[in-house]
């Protein structure tokens, strides 16, 4: 399950259902969903979605309702062994929770990019876990030749007096 729509949750999700898998998408709005997919919206579909998910991918916005989001709660309700993966933001997910999910099997693994805290501590418990993978947050390297051209864009458009491309609503978050 994917969770996230938005450019990198319908991506991931595009490129998973085009692998074969059976692709399932959660978003808080609904406002998004990928061909092909199941889709689940809202708390109210949360429940459903995570019940099922055996690989969870986060790609969320991180925002006043999302932080903390991957929590025990949240983790509790996926299938006993399932698989977490974070390529979102650190501030998502509840550590100490990631850590008691992996401990006592509900999480068999857990594939991190990104931290709270980055660089990762030393201390952090997460280095030497078993069942933790790290990467050096590269999971969405940004492509310079596509982000000049949207800047170039964006900047003719600006001239222009044209609505811009892309832009952030800050009563959202993202």
């Amino acid at each position: 399950g994917v969770m996230g729509t938005g450019e990198m949750g319908s991506a991931a999700a595009a490129l998973l259902r085009a692998s074969g898998f059976r692709v399932r998408q959660w978003s808080r709005s609904g406002r998004r969903s990928v061909e092909g997919c199941e889709s689940f919206a809202g708390p109210a579909g949360l429940p459903a979605f995570l019940q099922r998910s055996e690989i969870l991918v986060n790609l969320l916005p991180l925002t006043r309702d999302t932080e903390d989001i991957v929590s025990w709660e949240l983790l509790s309700q996926l299938p006993r062994g399932a698989c977490f993966v974070n390529g979102a933001r650190g501030g998502h997910v509840v550590e100490a929770d990631l850590l008691r999910a992996l401990d006592c099997g509900q999480l068999a693994q857990a594939v991190l990019d990104v931290y709270r805290e980055e660089p990762l501590p030393a201390s952090s418990r997460l280095w030497k876990h078993p069942g933790v993978r790290l990467t050096p947050h590269t999971a969405a390297v940004t492509n310079i030749e596509t982000s000049m051209e949207q800047i170039v864009e964006n900047w003719r458009r600006n001239i222009a007096g044209e609505p811009l491309l892309n832009v952030v609503d800050a009563s959202a978050g993202y």
